[in-house]
């Protein structure tokens, strides 16, 4: 059986249990066992160990008497020639423990007793290093671990915790005090390990007192200084805290031993101060979620995807703002050829302007009507203060280049920020999470008032007593009026920005259908929305002839298919795309990555802002962006009957659709019956969808008409089948099959297979099946010719009399792009359709000379398949394996000869693609018109 790997949390554990009950002679043999290290390579390592322990490429141990800096260095001396190091060097007198990386040079320098809190640093012997494990803080990782366990433990011995929703909030509240005093004891904002102390030092071993303690302890944390008379003394060491934190009574709850373990172990092995507040809020959200956290892990929205939305909704603006000035102050700091007196004259003149940019900045309003547990606020307020702070730096440089004294010299730090978290509103539909909100800016508040402290010398921190934490309010953001949570000035710079969530037309509830039309139906029908439509079309009319823009992390779903027809007329009236990120997977921190693929829209009201679309190969810019995200005309593709069709292609059709399962065989279940009764062969067909085809399999049908079904009924075994069919039909609740119960031998939907062979040419009439559904992982969508006995299923759609050519046509890079951005997608998997995709694809006039090209092509393709042999699945290959070169480059040779119908010189892009056809879309729909 395999080693079960620890995680940090169980490591740090262990270890603090090695530590307190120390064996100098077998400790290090037991730490090392606490990591993906096998038993037979330690004890191998055992035999031959002395004072020095040493486990190939992995561990160079030694304890010594004392000095063990100096056995470090000592053997790190010694090795420093060799090719192949061990990963670690560990030096010990049991007092202070020396270590050190040898592949990424770190060391680490500790009292041995302070080991379990950095147990991290030994991560690479469990495959984790330290680049990676970067990319979810540790510390955030380790706090929401402990939390989960606190949660798990206190909802088991408090079931009703988890009944009523007071107490489920009143629990939530609990556990962000509990987090902010953790923090705050770390931080210095109260007295280093008060709280843990408290805990530890004040009440009983198996925390039956506990309660008693928390509740004197919050409720002295919210009295004011003036009404704080015969306190206990123990108490009276704890600072008013305000902000309404701990302004609610505290509710009950039972503790035990565990339970008062786990939160003495949260403050002794964590390091409070290394939590980032922007992540550490969603991942300590996931705590009292625990179907989330068994679906998706914990995760959090990574920095860089916030950066993407709110960069080019307002920093990148403020950023160039203070870069123009900085440059000229630096030139004239630095002296140069002009005059002492142009010099002091040209600084002066920069002071009021740094200062009215940060006058600009403390006066923008910012909303995140979806804020969960405040990641974008947080990141925008952290962002803001760090660009403050480099004014103020600047303007101290100017001053002292000017021999002026510093004017926030000697003041509070409280004071001299003029960025306030009041600026900051959010909305949020679960309780705990907006508690995590503001429990979050409050933290983000301390450590950028400590980054200000760094950067300007004389200035302190001050954040007790608490201010209010922004306007952050618990509620359905769809019912909520978002201009009086803003309370914006009517010159006031407003931003919006968020992540609002993703349900899809299909998947709403009830009462989140209602939300969506009280909010649209006066403009749109709300029917065919995706759920965060609701959000874009509040933040247009919101903005509407304001100072405002807004921007948000959106499915791609509302950028194609009917929603663009439905949803972006309307918008489109209001203002216009400013930016967008084009679909890419918004990942997380998750271990179960909880990927979806997303857009980011930002959208404006002023028509002088430049056009900005950002891919993975960088920003390209032009003069419109469309709803489809490309640089183009507003131009909205609708659907399109028969009778409308742009093109010449002939018409395609769905599939049959038998609504019985007893109509669809296995090759076994036919072949039974043929053995029995061979004449009964002719009245089979083969019988495929989307996935029969593309993986190379297939099923049988009865394909007879009402002369073969009295025929075959007169068989015991196929009219047995046949009363399945009618029960099966009469069962149903839609009353449309019922009716078809009388006719139990033929498909509720026959497509139209009889009237394509009706002149009974059938070796002469070339059929084309299309999926309609394809995963998107694949750069082509498998189409091929059937033959004349196979049954098409309604999973995929038909062209019969098909030209050779078409195929070629549909197969191309250039349908794919129409496909991917007009058709839309079930899930993240392309869905075809004939009135969005099929018939509206649009095709300049091709000559027989290029007909016979892809003529030509469409075979070389299809002998490709064949000699390449496998399923189309294999050859086309998906998301964990690449497409079959030889088939590729078949298709390439396609895709050559359709774009050239379409412009000579070769396309850049699938963006370049789309402009073109959507331009060319727009062209035939006017012609059309006349």
């Amino acid at each position: 059986m395999a080693k079960k790997l620890l995680n940090i949390t169980e490591i740090e554990d262990r270890t603090k249990v090695l530590v307190e009950n120390l064996n100098k002679s077998t400790f290090i043999v037991d730490f090392v066992s606490l990591f993906d290290i096998t038993k037979t390579t330690i004890t191998r390592a055992s035999k031959t160990a002395s004072n020095d322990f040493i486990i190939k490429n992995k561990l160079y141990f030694r304890k010594v008497e004392s000095q063990p800096f100096l056995a470090l260095t000592e053997i790190d001396k010694e090795m420093s020639g060799q090719a192949r190091k061990p990963r670690f060097i560990i030096t010990t007198d049991f007092q202070e423990l020396y270590a050190k990386d040898t592949q990424t040079e770190l060391t680490l320098a500790i009292t041995f007793d302070d080991l379990p809190a950095y147990c991290d640093f030994f991560l690479p012997w469990n495959g984790i290093e330290k680049i990676d494990y970067e990319k979810e803080n540790p510390a955030d990782v380790k706090a929401a671990e402990r939390f989960t366990k606190l949660y798990d433990e206190l909802i088991s011995i408090n079931p009703e915790l988890a009944i009523t929703e007071t107490d489920g909030k009143s629990f939530n509240l609990f556990l962000i005090r509990v987090l902010f005093l953790l923090f705050a004891e770390d931080t210095n904002i109260i007295s280093k390990g008060a709280f843990t102390n408290v805990i530890k030092m004040r009440t009983s071993e198996d925390g039956s007192d506990l309660n008693e303690c928390i509740r004197k302890l919050f409720t002295v944390l919210d009295m004011p200084d003036f009404s704080r008379q015969d306190l206990e003394s123990w108490l009276s060491d704890f600072p008013y805290v305000n902000g309404k934190l701990f302004s609610e009574p505290h509710h009950d709850l039972i503790f035990n031993k565990r339970t008062r373990q786990l939160l003495i172990e949260a403050g002794e092995l964590l390091n409070w101060n290394e939590i980032n507040p922007d992540i550490l809020g969603s991942m300590i959200q996931t705590v009292a979620n625990a179907e989330a956290r068994s679906t998706s892990g914990m995760h959090y929205t990574s920095v860089p995807n916030i950066m993407k939305v709110i960069k080019p909704l307002f920093l990148d603006n403020l950023r160039v703002a203070y870069t123009e000035l900085e440059e000229r102050a630096d030139y004239y700091i630095g002296g140069g050829d002009f005059s002492e007196d142009h010099r002091r004259k040209e600084l002066r003149q920069l002071l009021p302007k740094l200062e009215e940019l940060l006058t600009r900045m403390s006066s923008i309003k910012f909303l995140d009507p979806a804020c969960g547990s405040g990641n974008f606020l947080i990141i925008t307020y952290k962002e803001l203060r760090r660009l403050e702070i480099n004014i103020l730096v600047k303007q101290r440089e100017i001053r002292e280049a000017l021999n002026e004294k510093a004017v926030y010299q000697g003041e509070l730090l409280a004071d001299a920020s003029k960025i306030s978290l009041s600026q900051f509103s959010g909305i949020e539909l679960d309780d705990f999470a907006h508690e995590v909100a503001r429990l979050s800016l409050y933290i983000a508040e301390h450590q950028m008032n400590v980054e200000m402290e760094e950067a300007l010398a004389d200035v302190h921190p001050r954040l007790l007593p608490l201010r209010e934490a922004g306007n952050i309010v618990c509620g359905n953001a769809l019912r909520i009026d978002w201009e009086t949570m803003l309370n914006a000035k009517e010159d006031d710079e407003v931003y919006i920005f968020g992540n609002p969530p993703y349900i899809g037309s299909k998947k709403m509830t009830l009462e989140q259908k209602k939300e969506l039309e009280s909010v649209i139906c006066s403009e749109i029908s709300s029917k065919k929305l995706d759920y965060i439509s609701g959000w874009f079309y509040k933040a247009t009319h919101l903005i509407y002839g304001k100072n405002a823009q807004y921007a948000f992390v959106t499915t791609n779903s509302i950028n194609q298919g009917e929603q663009v027809s439905i949803l972006w007329n309307v918008l489109l009236r209001y203002g216009q795309i400013s930016f967008a990120y084009q679909s890419f997977k918004w990942n997380n921190s998750a271990a179960h990555n909880a990927g979806v693929t997303v857009t980011i829209i930002g959208f404006s009201n002023k028509i002088d802002k430049k056009r900005i679309i950002y891919s993975d190969k960088g920003e390209s810019y032009g003069k419109n962006i469309n709803p489809y995200l490309a640089f183009a005309d507003d131009i909205i593709v609708s659907n399109h009957n028969d009778s409308e069709k742009l093109n010449n292609f002939p018409k395609i059709v769905f599939g049959n659709m038998p609504r019985s399962k007893y109509l669809i065989l296995t090759n076994d279940d036919k072949n039974i019956l043929v053995q029995r009764y061979p004449e009964t062969e002719v009245y089979f067909k083969k019988y495929i969808g989307a996935d029969e085809y593309i993986n190379g399999n297939f099923r049988y049908t009865i394909w007879i008409d009402q002369d073969e079904y009295t025929k075959l009924d007169k068989i015991h075994e196929f009219h047995q089948l046949f009363e399945n069919v009618r029960q099966e039909r009469l069962n149903s609740k839609a009353a449309g099959t019922r009716e078809t119960a009388s006719t139990p031998w033929k498909f509720v939907q026959r497509g139209e297979w009889d009237e394509a062979y009706e002149k009974g040419d059938i070796e002469g009439c070339q059929a084309i099946i299309v999926p309609r559904v394809s995963s998107e992982s694949r750069t082509y969508v498998p189409m091929g010719f059937i033959e004349s006995d196979t049954i098409v299923s309604d999973s995929a759609m038909v062209i019969y009399n098909a030209p050779i050519w078409l195929l070629g046509i549909l197969e191309s890079k250039m349908h794919m792009v129409w496909l991917r951005s007009i058709g839309g997608k079930l899930k993240t998997d392309y869905r075809y359709s004939a009135g969005l995709v099929y018939n509206t694809f649009p095709l300049p006039e091709l000559s027989d000379a290029r007909k016979n090209m892809l003529e030509e092509a469409v075979f070389e393709m299809l002998d490709v398949r064949e000699e390449e042999g496998g399923t189309l699945a294999e050859l086309y290959g998906g998301a964990n394996k690449p497409m079959n070169e030889r088939l590729r480059q078949a298709h390439e040779k396609i895709d050559g000869i359709v774009e050239r119908a379409y412009q000579q010189k070769p396309f850049e892009s699938d963006e370049e693609r789309l402009s073109v056809l959507l331009n060319l879309y727009k062209e035939m729909t006017e012609k059309e018109a006349k």
